[in-house]
């Protein structure tokens, strides 16, 4: 049987993931059945009512059938107890999944949807409760149930998983003992930098590099007293083994669809028009240079490829990018790019950016043949006027010039990257064709 679970966090405390990890550890140590490696699925990021990092979690359960409904049990008085109820945004939801619902190609389907849909698009809890209902799924919820969306799309990755379907990545979670909630983390950064470099690429976004911080530890009150991510488990241990840290109460490993890229949509693979809460990749041509307006933020437009000339939208890079910035203030009008990102108010919330061909060509006043000084102008549409010689041109010179930057695919620094956005090292480990400049 697989258990969905979502929504149980709030901004003030506990994690969806802690309650996950006390009821593997639950199970486990009673005996109930074995337990898979839970897993750990990042929704639409740019959902408004979401907590964090917008995280559900899903494990299974190997048991008897006459044990199953002790497990439900068990599983609902977790939940209400360690719900942070009192919390107007939280809204709690349990799904079950049962092994005999999942034998046919329309309930496989079915999920793969929802799952793919809950990452990508905007769902309500009736398009969760339409699959509940044909699938003859179990589920619990508490208050507005609205947790129900996300314990089914973490059910359903899993369900999916087991076939590799999806890219995947992992992350070891240490958990805070109770009393330590709410106060300072106690971690020995000097550890953190050497386990980061021992481990670095099979391990990322422990640290930034750019920025001198260590990024693996949340800010927030929550159990959580730091989560390591990577591609390889031993690594993952291994970088756990090096960081010196307060006491723990619990550590749990999680599949997870983190650093993936899963929540882009390709502009030609969108149903409709461009939305708001929804992330694209976007290809184009810079169409207005780029400006820092108040606050730091820099911004910039494209017009996008196989559309009107009209249809250009505009990209921000906020200030939080930090350096990614500068990169942004290096293109120019006539750049061809990619653009990684959220929409938000109309506006690419930018995650990264590939450079696919830069405009060298430079248009300037022409030079006088006869003694090099640069002309002016005539006039408008007068051509060009050498006032020493009298020489005349009439058109401008067009030069080459270095760019300062080069093609190829640079992003956000860890200290700015979504969960669910890959980092460019895990490109250069596939192979990828394009010049990778990490942001680290």
């Amino acid at each position: 049987m697989i258990v969905g679970i979502d929504d149980t966090d709030s901004r003030k405390g506990l994690c969806t993931t802690y309650l996950c990890a006390v009821l593997v550890d639950e199970f486990k140590k009673r005996g109930y059945g074995e337990v898979s490696t839970p897993r750990l699925v990042r929704l639409n990021p740019c959902i408004p009512f979401k907590t964090r990092g917008n995280g559900a979690v899903s494990f299974e359960i190997m048991i008897a059938r006459r044990k199953e409904e002790k497990v439900k049990e068990v599983v609902k008085a977790r939940v209400s107890e360690l719900s942070e109820l009192r919390e107007e945004e939280t809204n709690p939801g349990v799904v079950f999944i049962d092994d005999t619902a999942l034998n046919t190609e329309q309930s496989e389907s079915m999920l793969k949807n929802f799952y793919e849909n809950a990452v990508r698009e905007v769902l309500k809890i009736e398009n969760a409760y339409e699959i509940i209902s044909e699938l003859h799924f179990d589920y619990f919820g508490l208050k507005n149930k609205r947790g129900i969306i996300g314990a089914l799309a973490a059910a359903s990755f899993l369900a999916l998983q087991k076939n590799n379907y999806y890219d995947f990545t992992y992350e070891l979670m240490a958990y805070r003992r109770k009393e330590r909630w709410g106060t300072s983390r106690i971690i020995e950064e000097a550890s953190v930098w050497k386990a980061d470099e021992a481990t670095y690429p099979l391990t990322w976004d422990t640290v930034d590099v750019a920025n001198n911080n260590i990024v693996f530890a949340p800010h927030s009150p929550c159990p959580v007293l730091f989560g390591i991510r990577g591609d390889s488990i031993d690594a993952i241990y291994k970088a756990y083994e090096l960081i010196h840290a307060e006491p723990v109460e619990r550590k749990m490993l999680f599949v997870t669809n983190q650093g993936t890229d899963f929540h882009l949509i390709r502009l030609e693979d969108a149903k409709e028009n461009l939305q708001d809460y929804h992330s694209y990749v976007l290809d184009g041509m810079v169409s207005s240079n780029p400006r820092t307006i108040e606050g730091g933020h820099v911004l910039f437009s494209i017009a996008l490829s196989g559309k009107p000339a009209e249809k250009s939208i505009e990209c921000i890079a906020y200030e939080p990018t930090k350096g990614f910035r500068d990169i942004i203030r290096e293109l120019r009008v006539g750049d061809e790019i990619t653009v990684f990102g959220s929409l938000k108010k109309k506006t690419i919330n930018l995650e990264k950016v590939a450079i696919s061909k830069l405009n060298n060509a430079v248009e300037r006043n022409p030079k006088c043949d006869k003694c090099g000084r640069t002309m002016k102008s005539a006039g408008r549409l007068q051509g060009y006027m050498c006032k020493h010689c009298g020489t005349y041109r009439a058109d401008k010179d067009v030069v080459i010039v270095d760019r300062g930057i080069e093609d190829g695919l640079y992003e956000v620094p860890p200290v700015a990257r979504r969960h669910i956005s890959k980092p460019l090292i895990r490109m250069r480990m596939e192979e990828t064709n394009k010049k990778i400049h990490p942001g680290r």
